[in-house]
């Protein structure tokens, strides 16, 4: 399964939502910090409900951390509005990080630099609209990469 990537998470709502995600599909949940809040958020565990226990949380203390910290050659997809390619063009290989910005920031440029325009991906939405909600575009991608591997592990 590919692992998700929040770089500086502001909302716990959708994160205790992601977290609920993580745990139901068999990802790891890397959040890089500075956070938006507090990871004993009531906001947050509540919305991750008691899901939090099964799911495999990883906290960096920022992107070069997360960087150092990966093991193995492994493939970042970055996903933003900028992003110039749609993710359904993406063949997902097992151990892939896919890879969020904040709420009201997005993907910050540095790392869409760092992970490379080829490598930056977008959800298409109507022509004014401006982003999605956070959990909502991580389950999209989720959910792709899992049917690629035919709902490996899932029932």
């Amino acid at each position: 399964m590919v692992d998700i990537v929040l770089v500086e998470p502001e909302i716990p709502q959708n994160t205790g939502n992601i977290i609920r995600l993580a745990a139901n599909t068999g990802s790891t949940l890397h959040l890089i910090q500075p956070l938006g809040f507090q990871l004993e958020d009531k906001k947050m565990r509540r919305a991750g409900l008691d899901y939090h226990e099964f799911a495999a949380i990883t906290v960096h203390t920022g992107w070069q951390n997360f960087k150092e910290n990966i093991e193995g050659n492994r493939n970042l997809l970055g996903f933003s509005t900028k992003g110039s390619k749609l993710y359904s063009a993406i063949n997902f290989k097992a151990n892939d990080l896919i890879v969020f910005g904040s709420e009201t920031r997005g993907l910050p440029n540095h790392i869409r630099k760092d992970i490379g325009q080829e490598n930056t991906y977008r959800i298409p939405m109507k022509p004014d609209s401006r982003s999605l909600n956070l959990s909502n575009a991580v389950a999209i991608i989720i959910y792709q990469a899992w049917q690629q591997d035919h709902f490996s592990g899932g029932t």
